[in-house]
């Protein structure tokens, strides 16, 4: 199929399309759509940024029927808040020109808000698996009707650990329903859910987690610590025309809010950061701000490293290197998304020099090295967790750990008696031969006569 035009959709999918611009379908929706289509079970495997979203919704809406019904009749699980509503507004924008009710459910938002949502009635249901298994135990949601569950994201769901709602969630749907699960990485946990669940399934896999876009330029840069890593950003970043609009993904939450309060002075009201200690309002504001334009820098933690579709991000900037060479992978992929060139940038130091190596591995490819800018200063400061502990080797008031010390002494001879229980339970054992408990009271006493 060269292009939508050859899909066999209805007109408004049609319009909805062309609205977009989406004329060309990438690799992933051109084989996806005939199978999702047939109702078999389907497992997509393919990277971040091909367009899976579309790649199973095309198809689902094209055998969806108008229909008055309360219960929904398509289920689609994705494991983050920021994905449900990134979902939910894809969905509405290809049903532009249908009458199709989509409802999406997260949480961190009282639950009350989407009963209330639910009970209007939905034939799409876009969750994340906490918040539909609260709806579902509540009874202010019923699965009855749903006949095709969409798993996008699983592996990321399986370690959230979402696998005990997931497992729930299946044994309550109907018995005969079409499964379409998408991921970037097939892993033995996501082996036994199709096991267990699927069947007769059909395996689309359009390229291994491990092969890196073509359109995403890379390097990397030698660092000695973390704050000479955020001097090194903050040089980077000057460039404006150059560097448009910039990812940047750090380890965790509080290094996070590190780089932010660093580039914040540096780089006043360009720069926001999620993480998943932010609120829920304040992280869609944010992803919001930076898609609009009004910020050019998000600093972010893996949280935004799987599904979310940003546009033209025109770099992606490694602060830490990833311990999981495939988390490198899902980060790269935010950039060079729809055939737009990218551009990512890693920074290791002595420390990530194994973990720089396994990406290579991954990717059986060579990240080219920049060498370091002299004009960026080297910083002094370091992270508690890149400080060298300090061993006091002549230290006269610490003692060896085999060394006795004064107050190690032998027992005196009254002291080094063992417990041998009371001399009344002695005595009783002796003469009886056995100890005296209160049910052979009377069998003691009749053998003394």
């Amino acid at each position: 199929m060269a292009s939508f035009q050859d899909f066999p959709i209805s007109k408004q999918l049609q319009y909805a399309l062309d609205d977009l611009g989406f004329t060309i379908p990438t690799p992933i929706q051109v084989q996806a759509f005939p199978v999702v289509a047939s109702g078999k079970d389907v497992i997509g495997i393919s990277q971040t940024g091909t367009g899976k979203t579309l790649a199973y919704m095309l198809p689902l809406l094209q055998n969806l029927s108008y229909s008055k019904q309360i219960n929904p009749r398509i289920l689609v699980l994705v494991p983050t808040r920021e994905l449900v509503v990134q979902v939910v507004e894809e969905i509405e924008k290809f049903t532009k020109y249908q009458n199709v009710r989509t409802v999406g459910v997260f949480g961190g938002v009282n639950l009350n808000r989407h009963k209330e949502a639910v009970a209007q009635g939905a034939d799409i249901i876009v969750a994340t698996p906490g918040r539909l298994y609260d709806l579902v135990i509540s009874r202010a949601l019923q699965l009855k009707s749903v006949k095709k569950v969409v798993i996008d994201e699983v592996d990321v769901m399986l370690d959230l650990g979402f696998r005990f709602q997931l497992v729930n969630i299946f044994e309550l749907l109907p018995e005969r329903r079409q499964h379409i699960m998408f991921s970037a990485t097939m892993t033995e946990e996501i082996d036994e859910l199709i096991q267990d669940f699927f069947r007769g399934t059909t395996t689309i896999s359009i390229a291994s987690s491990g092969t890196p876009l073509d359109n995403i330029t890379q390097y990397c840069y030698r660092v000695q610590n973390f704050y000479t890593k955020v001097n090194l950003l903050g040089h980077l970043l000057q460039d404006k025309n150059e560097y448009t609009k910039v990812l940047v993904f750090v380890d965790n939450k509080r290094n996070a809010d590190r780089v932010f309060d660093a580039l914040d002075g540096q780089f006043v009201n360009d720069v926001s950061v999620i993480h998943s200690n932010k609120t829920q309002n304040y992280r869609l504001r944010s992803i919001e701000e930076f898609e609009q334009g009004e910020h050019r820098i998000l600093v972010t933690t893996d949280i935004m490293a799987r599904g979310l579709d940003l546009d033209k991000i025109s770099h992606v900037i490694n602060i830490n290197t990833p311990a999981f060479a495939e988390n490198y992978m899902h980060r790269i992929g935010r950039t060079g998304r729809a055939e737009q060139p990218g551009t990512s940038i890693l920074m290791f130091t002595r420390k990530e020099i194994e973990a720089k190596e396994a990406i290579e591995t991954l990717m059986d490819m060579q990240i080219e090295k920049l060498a370091f800018p002299e004009e960026v200063e080297i910083s002094t400061q370091l992270l508690p967790s890149e400080r060298t502990r300090i061993k006091e080797r002549d230290n006269p008031h610490k003692r060896n750990e085999d060394e006795v010390g004064a107050s190690f002494h032998e027992k005196k001879a009254k002291n080094q008696k063992t417990n041998k229980g009371g001399s009344y339970r002695r005595k009783v054992k002796e003469k009886y031969k056995k100890p005296k408990t209160k049910g052979d009271k009377n069998f003691n006493r009749r053998k003394k006569k």
